[in-house]
């Protein structure tokens, strides 16, 4: 829980490449504990980035050390792709921000013990008036809503915070007031490599159920596995699946380099997520009748795939931070 957390506030002072291998072995496992980890970084990452030394005392160390769970919030029912568009209100009151809205599908809600929660000091100027706080879970005026109801992922919460009139010390600022959007871009970058390995650990296990599953169906006298049409699906499987880990992999070596990656982190969760998607069908595929009943772990595999195409920035949002990326390079 605390890979890449320096050891002076409990972590174990590794790399984020190391943290990546581990993102995948975890999702290849299950997807739901993978999850969670990516999830719980995403309030790791902005307290190590901008927090003060005294917050990282008092909240990055429960984190590190796994004795609690840490949530990022900052998706709205109006803020969304559209990131900058916060309606979260935080209205300074003395030696606190007093905080009003409501968060949506937000991953560890409940469980975690820790929250980065994004809020706008001034809503009329949108992303200039973000500002990023922690805030502590039992806080008065913090309260959780609805937990969403998925098509997979029964087991991960993804609950709605509710902020009514909730009093947060001046002191949880993150970072510094009015400068939540960049706290919260940076922070994306990061989940972007974060969902890029999680769906690359999905394909890997789908992968892992599909290619035994040749070798022991026979169909006309033989296993589907001397059939070159199901090689090339085991082909196309194994060769995506290696360029997404790839992808990923780089993104996190430039992080750790200290150079830019949010075109790669981006290129890596695009492509992770598409290629997913596409070996999990290839799978039910593969498994044909089988693949379609929940005897088989694929049908399952399908239906988590989709998500990782959503979460944490739409392909078609990854698609812009792309190009957009590549038209200042040129």
């Amino acid at each position: 829980m605390g890979i890449t957390v320096p050891e002076e506030y409990g972590g174990l002072g590794m790399d984020n490449l190391t943290w990546t291998v581990v993102a995948e072995e975890l999702s290849q496992g299950c997807t739901t504990t993978g999850a969670v980890f990516a999830a719980h970084i995403l309030c790791v990452e902005p307290i190590m980035l901008f927090g003060t030394h005294e917050q990282k005392e008092k909240y990055l160390v429960p984190l590190a050390t796994g004795k609690t769970v840490g949530a990022f919030a900052l998706t709205e029912p109006n803020a969304g792709s559209d990131a900058g568009g916060v309606q979260t209100r935080a209205e300074r009151d003395g030696d606190h921000y007093v905080l009003n809205g409501t968060k949506i599908f937000i991953t560890n809600a409940g469980e975690a013990g820790i929250y980065v929660i994004m809020a706008n000091v001034d809503v009329e100027k949108g992303p200039r008036g973000m500002t990023a706080f922690i805030v502590e879970k039992g806080t008065p005026g913090f309260d959780f809503g609805k937990n969403e109801r998925k098509m997979a992922y029964g087991s991960l919460p993804n609950r709605e915070l509710i902020f009514n009139d909730c009093r947060v010390p001046v002191g949880n600022i993150l970072g510094r007031e009015r400068r939540g959007f960049r706290v919260a871009m940076q922070t994306l970058a990061m989940g972007r490599i974060g969902m890029g390995i999680g769906a690359v650990g999905l394909a890997q296990a789908a992968f892992n159920a599909a290619l035994p599953y040749t070798k022991q169906r026979h169909q006309f006298g033989k296993p589907i596995s001397s059939f070159q049409l199901v090689q090339a699906h085991l082909a196309d499987m194994a060769t995506e699946i290696d360029a997404a880990r790839l992808l990923c992999y780089r993104a996190a070596y430039l992080k750790d380099q200290g150079r830019p990656f949010d075109k790669e982190g981006a290129m890596a969760k695009l492509y992770s997520s598409e290629v997913a998607n596409r070996v999990c069908s290839k799978a039910v595929q593969v498994l044909g009748g089988y693949g379609y009943t929940k005897d088989f772990p694929v049908e399952r595999y399908m239906r988590e795939a989709k998500l990782f195409e959503i979460v944490e920035g739409t392909s078609e949002i990854q698609r812009l931070v792309i190009a957009n990326a590549l038209l200042k390079e040129g």
